[in-house]
């Protein structure tokens, strides 16, 4: 990625970055109880994200030459996933990034701790044996991609987007 296109979003590939890393420590240590791999699409679906995410990810795909992507035969399912692979893996969001992991965070219903795991994985495994040390934090993340949105927005077009706007990813492609 060219240096310019980089400039604004720095601190939001620094979180991306951040996130990569926590995820490839997460897959060693959890590598016996993946079944996600190329192919696997299951989490794969259309949504919607902070402005911050939609424009960063718009600037590195504008310069990528993307293929004429097929139009999904319902409106739940990806843009982006061709022949059950991402198109847009390198530039993906962050929801996109911490998928099949083990996800913690803090219930709006309960104030406890939640786990959140994709159904393919960890079929046999000790739910006690989670903890800090092998969960994603997906409260902290999401803390600073909220904070990094909400300095982008306050920057960005006379305000033309809030703090609590999403973007369809799909209207990356403009239809």
């Amino acid at each position: 990625m060219s240096s310019s296109i980089k400039a604004p979003f720095q601190s939001y590939h620094t979180l991306t970055k951040d996130i990569d890393a926590l995820s490839l420590s997460l897959e060693k240590t959890h590598a016996k109880h993946l079944n996600c791999k190329k192919g696997c699409d299951l989490c794969c679906m259309a949504i919607s994200v902070f402005p911050i995410e939609f424009y960063a990810i718009k600037a590195e795909l504008n310069q990528l030459q993307l293929p004429n992507l097929p139009i999904p035969k319902d409106n739940t399912q990806c843009r982006f996933l061709v022949d059950h692979s991402c198109s847009i893996y390198q530039s993906r969001p962050v929801i996109c990034r911490t998928h099949g992991l083990p996800l913690v965070y803090m219930s709006m219903d309960t104030d406890e701790y939640e786990l959140s795991l994709c159904e393919l994985n960890f079929t046999n495994f000790d739910y006690e044996e989670f903890d800090e040390e092998n969960t994603f934090p997906m409260d902290r993340i999401n803390s600073r991609l909220y904070q990094l949105n909400k300095q982008f927005v306050s920057e960005f077009e006379g305000g033309k987007y809030s703090e609590q706007d999403r973007i369809a990813l799909s209207d990356l492609l403009g239809q």
